[in-house]
């Protein structure tokens, strides 16, 4: 029985529809998937139905943003309740916060001479919440650039002179509205985070797991993530972190996990 806890639909920045990522889930011979899209849950009920009647069985999750010492930190959440109105307010919150940082970064382009429309941007995220990507997409369209990965190289890339961070939400804020919302926070591939000197301080915050098996961690760094759950007593969790047909990372089925290594995970829930 095949797993991969880690996916993105259109919802926020894959490419594929939730009822896309089920079928080639189901393709593929995976067993259990989570739907885990940046800092939104509305694509978690399109993929339950998708989900009825097959062989499929879908965790609802999601990707929550947080900043710590001016990096990027991101936390998992599993077995979330979707309709929890603690993480429905957060999320609406963090949507309209996307939607200014969109306009702050329409902005920088100007100097340029590049002019975007906000409503371009909207219109290439579709159902989902804005993210860089989807900016990428409008470049790439307008033939400002000649591909996703020169739209962030050259711009929206961290340090990159349109990036403008996310808001400022504290790993501990993310965790709290995880558990308060009945779910499981866990660490989101801390080999590229690098910074494994934080993880003590994220446990005594409620952490509860890290996503020790990622399409991107090396051996070394898998064996390493392992010893580290198990000295703090925390779950390991993994996943492709697939964004459907973007380049960068994995498709579905390409990296997956035998329910074996999540085990501890999924009972903890009953799965």
């Amino acid at each position: 029985m095949w797993v991969d806890l880690h996916i993105h639909t259109n919802f926020s920045d894959g490419t594929y529809s939730p009822g896309e990522t089920v079928g080639f889930a189901k393709r593929a011979n995976i067993s259990i998937i989570s739907i885990t899209d940046h800092d939104t849950v509305e694509g978690i009920e399109p993929a339950l139905e998708a989900a009825k009647g097959s062989n499929i069985t879908v965790i609802p999750g999601v990707e929550l943003s947080a900043r710590k010492e001016g990096k990027s930190i991101h936390i998992l959440g599993y077995f979330i309740d979707c309709k929890n109105k603690g993480l429905i307010d957060f999320l609406n919150w963090m949507k309209e916060a996307r939607y200014k940082r969109a306009e702050k970064v329409i902005e920088k382009f100007r100097s340029f001479d590049i002019e975007l429309d906000i409503q371009e941007v909207i219109k290439e995220a579709g159902p989902g919440v804005i993210g860089r990507t989807h900016i990428a997409d409008v470049l790439v369209k307008r033939g400002n650039v000649n591909g996703i990965g020169e739209a962030f190289a050259k711009y929206l890339g961290y340090g990159k002179p349109c990036y403008i961070p996310k808001a400022n939400v504290s790993p501990k804020e993310a965790i709290d509205i995880i558990k308060d919302a009945s779910g499981i926070p866990i660490l989101a591939h801390p080999g590229l985070l690098s910074e494994d000197n934080w993880i003590p301080e994220l446990v005594t915050d409620g952490l509860e797991g890290i996503e020790v098996w990622y399409s991107r961690h090396s051996n070394n760094q898998i064996e390493k993530y392992k010893s580290i759950a198990q000295k703090y007593n925390l779950l390991m969790s993994g996943g492709s972190d697939s964004h459907g047909r973007m380049k960068k990372y994995p498709l579905i089925g390409e990296y997956k996990l035998p329910y074996s290594c999540l085990k501890a995970l999924l009972t903890k829930r009953e799965i």
